[in-house]
């Protein structure tokens, strides 16, 4: 085994973490820390991107005191986190928008008519059904027209805090290709901005990033970081990927037609393919960039559908002293013994709107309760309505890629402990489901790339694979499949219809007030 280390930084919506790998993949040190966030009213979701940044420093100051004198042979690090926002800085990096990913709704108004005047071009061009940066541009400099006066570039959390760790010069900021799709400024193809549509949004192309590729140096760690730190100055800072394709990478995910669905905070679902193909049909799923020039990946990702699900039992189990781990648990044990469809209880659990397809107005819905029901009919029904939409993806993905129709679909993510929600994804989507063995394949994966950035790692792919295992694997009840092929008809149409009746209560709210 070499003696050189790489360490991961992984920018959530919910955490920061940080480990400290070898090359086999094993963490020799890791820490983590909650974002700070603030919501003082509906819609409003303010991350400011200091404390982000100092959060990030703490976590990388604890890794490197736990690891010892093992920190010495930290080599490259590279970075991984949400994929989809929005963040504009002056020429010393000082935040002027706060970061603003997709649970900050302000914006939407702008979105609505940006998707409307040219969401073919978003698709076509970009690959995006859901474009964040372009449309928070707008909102922002509409809104706040003398703070825009003073940004100097536009990014993502990751470039920021490349940016900040190696002080760069705010000219030399970029963004990692993985990222692009989602700007909606991009050609998703070519990996450049797009002429065509960064004049459509009237945005001056020097106040974006550059592009680079995931294994890219894009600096070193400057001299007073790495001695606030513990670390040696001129360490390598990696581009690195977003947290789906890192997650991709991490988990193996290495032949075309490979299908993977990670059970988190914004659950997601990636298949990664040869060939941009759009779904002009029902515009279910986005396509993304891999790690490489050749490699996209059809992706959809449910908004907020693990953080609801935090939400719920946190609002609703209120089991004495229980911790939320323990509520949980309660729950599924409960909801275990239901049969499928809930016994008629139906959910729509879209808080925050769909993005695959755009659908600001849909928020969430249980229907057909009774007082015979309780809260895991609820709870139940919430881990039924995730399922109904993957399988509507997974169905898309292969109409539009025949040739990649498989049986099995590899799982990572907190969910992927759940008791219950497995089998339900199965049953919901006739696939064999392929739990994994690893729980940290965004940073591991993140390594990866800040191995091959430095030249150490030949084939991702193949070390990858030689790194994660099959851990269980759930087949899908036959009975139960056929049964819920009725309820996912009926999800589809429901999502598809019901955002007319939440505008229409939307305006009667805002009349009314």
């Amino acid at each position: 085994m070499n003696n050189l280390l790489f360490m991961a930084v992984d920018l959530g919506t919910s955490f920061i973490k940080t480990g400290i790998y070898n090359d086999a993949g094993v963490c020799l040190a890791g820490s983590s820390e909650p974002v700070v966030d603030s919501r003082p009213l509906p819609g409003v979701f303010l991350q400011n991107g200091t404390d982000i940044y100092h959060a990030v420093l703490r976590c990388i100051k604890e890794s490197v005191r736990k690891a010892g004198d093992d920190s010495g042979r930290i080599s490259a690090i590279a970075f991984t986190g949400q994929m989809a926002g929005f963040m504009g800085v002056d020429k010393e990096w000082n935040d002027i928008t706060t970061w603003s990913c997709s649970l900050d709704t302000r914006y939407t108004k702008y979105a609505q008519r940006q998707m409307k005047a040219f969401g073919d071009k978003f698709l076509n061009i970009s690959g995006t059904n859901a474009p964040l940066m372009c449309s928070k541009y707008e909102w922002f400099k509409a809104e706040y027209p003398e703070k825009a006066k003073c940004i100097r570039k536009y990014l993502l959390i990751s470039g920021y805090i490349i940016g900040k760790l190696g002080e760069l010069p705010v000219g030399d900021a970029v963004i990692d290709s993985s990222y692009i799709a989602w700007t909606g400024l991009a050609d998703i193809r070519n990996r450049e901005w797009s002429e065509e549509l960064c004049s459509l949004i009237r945005i001056d192309r020097d106040l974006l990033p550059d592009i680079v590729q995931a294994d890219t140096v894009c600096g070193t760690l400057s001299k007073k970081n790495a001695c606030l730190l513990g670390l040696e100055s001129g360490i390598p800072l990696i581009a690195g990927a977003g947290d789906k394709v890192a997650g991709c990478i991490g988990s193996g995910i290495d032949r075309n037609g490979d299908m993977i669905f990670e059970a988190a905070s914004y659950g997601g679902f990636s298949c990664k393919v040869e060939k941009v193909r759009a779904d002009e049909e029902k515009h279910c799923f986005d396509i993304i960039s891999g790690a490489d020039k050749d490699t996209f990946f059809a992706h959809k990702y449910i908004p907020g559908s693990g953080i609801t699900l935090e939400w719920f039992t946190e609002q609703f189990m209120k089991e004495g002293r229980a911790d939320r781990k323990t509520s949980r648990k309660i729950l599924e044990e409960k909801a275990a013994e239901i049969m499928p469809g809930s016994e008629g209880v139906f959910a729509v659990g879209l808080l925050g709107g769909s993005a695959m397809p755009f659908n600001d107005s849909l928020r969430g819905l249980f229907m057909g309760y009774t007082w015979s029901h309780r809260k895991e009919h609820f709870y139940r029904s919430l881990l039924e309505c995730y399922a109904y939409d993957l399988a509507v993806t997974v169905n898309q993905v292969e109409k539009v890629y025949p040739e990649y129709c498989m049986n099995s679909v590899k799982l990572i993510g907190g969910g992927a402990d759940s008791a219950i929600w497995p089998q339900i994804l199965a049953d919901v989507t006739g696939k064999r489901f392929e739990i994994l063995d690893r729980t940290d394949t965004a940073l591991w994966g993140a390594c990866l790339l800040a191995g091959k950035g430095i030249g150490y790692f030949k084939d991702i792919g193949e070390r990858a694979g030689k790194t994660v295992s099959i851990r269980t694997v759930v087949e899908p009840q036959q009975d139960n499949h056929e049964n819920y092929k009725k309820f996912i008809e009926f999800y589809e149409k429901l999502t598809a219809e019901a955002g007319v009746y939440f505008r229409q209560l939307q305006c009667i709210m805002k009349h009314g007030q």
